[in-house]
Parts: structure tokens; C-alpha cells; sequence
């Protein structure tokens, strides 16, 4: 099994950054991607970026130019910067990873974005 663990959520007024944290309980990241989920209250939850085994990175349109996803697979994490934030980021944000077995979720890390 995978436990994965989201950190680094808390409040900022628009225009800040944040960092958040997704830590796996084992080595994984060297073998699967991740993706960087949000779902704020009344809203579906949505993909807002990913990065491959390989390395590769994609973003949601509403967050391209502003959002950086990379890996340190020597730390087991994978982070998202977040920056120049808005309050339209206002989202709890959830890393999930499908292995050939599984499809994991961590528990969720709560971002506000308000003056």
C-alpha cells in the first residue's frame, strides 16, 4: 500500500505563494506520476496539474504560468508552487498517484486565497 500526505496549505492574500508538499510512504516517484487535484465547496474536483514518470508536466489553463509541479524523488515528494494566487485558487488540493494496483489519494491540504 501507498499512504500519501499533503502539506503546506494555509492563507494567503491574493498574490502570494504557497508550497505544498506530497509525501509518500514509500519510493514511488521514480516509477509513477502524480497529479495535483483541488475541489473547492460546490465545485467538482479538478485536475489542476500533473507530471509523468518521465518528468513531463501539464497544467489546467486556469493555472498555467503560476503553478509549478516538480518531484525530489530522493525526498519520496512531490510539490506544488503555487504562485501569484488568487482567490478562485480557494480549494482544499489532494495528490493522487495510480499505480498498477491502486489509485491513491492523500488526505487533502486546505488553500485560501482572501484579502
Amino acid at each position: 500500500q501507498v499512504q500519501l500526505v499533503e502539506s503546506g496549505g494555509g492563507s494567503v492574500q491574493p498574490g502570494g505563494s504557497l508550497r505544498l508538499s506530497c509525501a509518500a510512504s514509500r519510493n514511488i516517484f521514480r516509477i509513477y506520476g502524480t497529479d495535483w487535484y483541488r475541489q473547492a465547496p460546490g465545485n467538482q474536483r479538478e485536475l489542476v496539474a500533473a507530471i509523468t514518470r518521465a518528468g513531463s508536466t501539464n497544467y489546467a489553463d486556469s493555472v498555467k504560468g503560476r503553478f509549478t509541479i516538480s518531484r525530489d524523488a530522493v525526498k519520496n515528494t512531490v510539490f506544488l508552487q503555487m504562485n501569484s494566487l488568487k482567490p478562485e485558487d480557494t480549494a482544499v488540493y489532494y495528490c493522487k498517484v495510480t499505480t498498477n494496483i491502486a489509485t491513491y489519494w492523500g488526505q487533502g491540504t486546505q488553500v485560501t486565497v482572501s484579502s
